[in-house]
């Protein structure tokens, strides 16, 4: 992995702001209900780092516990999506590619929860699908 290179990114008015060392160890594409509700979108991407290789400028997200398993971080001010992070893995943070400065680079690897994805979404990519979370 390349820990010299960085990934910055932020909320929508500015007011969060981050930088991610390295490059993600997955970028998906998440189909669930709560992907869905919590950005407003058809699906959701992220891209998976350390969580101790993020870190938050002077002001951070603000976390809502969206399940049992999982709570989303969010801008308080013009609540733009940032991130995700499973309860039980600490250890890693999920970043919203939309927040993302600079996504082009960033290529998903799989669509999981694809049980839930809107019937009306067509893929032509030729990704992996995953009804739940891929076998680890």
């Amino acid at each position: 992995m390349d820990r010299t290179a960085r990934t910055r990114g932020g909320c929508l008015c500015g007011a969060v702001r981050y930088s991610a060392k390295g490059r993600p160890k997955g970028v998906g594409n998440c189909h669930c209900v709560q992907c869905r509700k919590a950005t407003g979108a058809a699906f959701a991407t992220f891209a998976q780092f350390a969580a101790r290789d993020v870190r938050f400028g002077r002001t951070r997200p603000k976390y809502f516990r969206s399940s049992k398993w999982a709570e989303r971080g969010f801008c308080r001010a013009c609540g733009g999506t940032l991130s995700y992070r499973l309860v039980k893995d600490p250890g890693k943070i999920w970043l919203a590619v939309g927040s993302i400065d600079d996504p082009s680079k960033l290529r998903p690897r799989a669509h999981i929860f694809t049980k839930s994805m809107l019937p009306w979404v067509k893929l032509a990519d030729h990704l992996p699908r995953f009804k739940e979370f891929p076998p680890t």
